[in-house]
């Protein structure tokens, strides 16, 4: 496996394999990687003759007071992980070598209004530019990104199209810990007590599970969500959120292929998680 820590290097790494016809797979992660990072990895192992995981904690994602600084990071277990499933290099750049006087970003627009956009008025801007920044240096033929962030997927997807990438998006479904905890790397901020309190967001989502059906007004859907969220005192709800999983608006009853998104803090920890529908599935 190799460590690729300037963009010259990833560059000449991957012209060299595609010389060689090789499939070349990108896994983004910000690194502190689990078995969520984990799933995606070994699908594009099946997938692509090289897999490529960039590790970087992309700093033009987080606003002020957000938490750059104390995000986890752990090079040398990322480093064996990525090696114990078959990943061929590594892409681990500083902030200085991606960003360099920067004055142009990727914004996608419309997608990028609501619920996490919302909360984090900067943050997909930096997220599409670093995406947008990786997708040419590693030029992948397949990129993979998991559907805890489900926002993120559908907005990925619109910027390849809109901007005409080359490159195949596949979402990965969610991995949870054995008490149904959405895997995230920011997990590991909750106190045990907080971890614990941290499950009312699966059981909010189970029970979203067992009363959706096509024609259900959103409202009550929410009010069942958040009825089971108030059983837990050390949830502060932000929101839940069922919007078009094409365009990620707001829809006022359950019709399509709709996404049902939440946020909450526990401890003051900032968690997501969301389901999938689709009225053709549930038919």
């Amino acid at each position: 496996m190799e460590l690729l820590t300037s963009i010259d290097q990833a560059k000449q790494c991957v012209r060299a394999w595609k010389a060689q016809g090789c499939s070349i797979a990108l896994v983004p992660t910000m690194g502190f990687l689990h078995d969520g990072h984990a799933s995606l990895i070994q699908a594009a192992r099946k997938i692509c003759d090289k897999v490529v995981v960039s590790v970087f904690v992309n700093p033009t994602q987080f606003a002020p007071g957000e938490d750059f600084d104390a995000y986890p990071r752990d090079m040398q277990a990322d480093s064996a992980l990525c090696e114990r499933l078959g990943v061929d290099a590594i892409f681990h750049p500083q902030a200085d070598e991606m960003y360099v006087n920067q004055r142009a970003y990727c914004v996608v627009e419309q997608l990028t209004s609501s619920m996490e956009g919302a909360a984090r008025p900067i943050h997909f801007r930096g997220v599409c530019t670093v995406v947008c920044k990786l997708f040419h240096i590693i030029a992948p033929d397949v990129a993979f990104f998991g559907e805890k962030d489900a926002q993120q997927l559908a907005i990925i997807k619109r910027m390849v199209r809109d901007l005409n990438f080359d490159i195949r998006i596949v979402g990965m479904p969610i991995v949870r810990e054995s008490d149904g905890l959405a895997k995230s790397s920011r997990n590991t901020y909750l106190s045990p007590e907080g971890r614990r309190a941290a499950c009312v967001l699966y059981r909010a989502i189970c029970k979203g599970k067992s009363l959706i059906a096509a024609g259900m007004p959103a409202d009550d859907l929410y009010a069942a969500m958040k009825a089971v969220c108030a059983e837990e005192p050390l949830c502060s709800l932000e929101y839940i959120c069922l919007v078009d999983a094409d365009t990620m608006q707001e829809i006022p009853i359950v019709a399509g292929n709709v996404v049902c998104c939440m946020a909450a803090r526990i401890q003051n920890v900032r968690l997501i998680d969301n389901f999938w529908w689709s009225e053709h599935a549930n038919a």
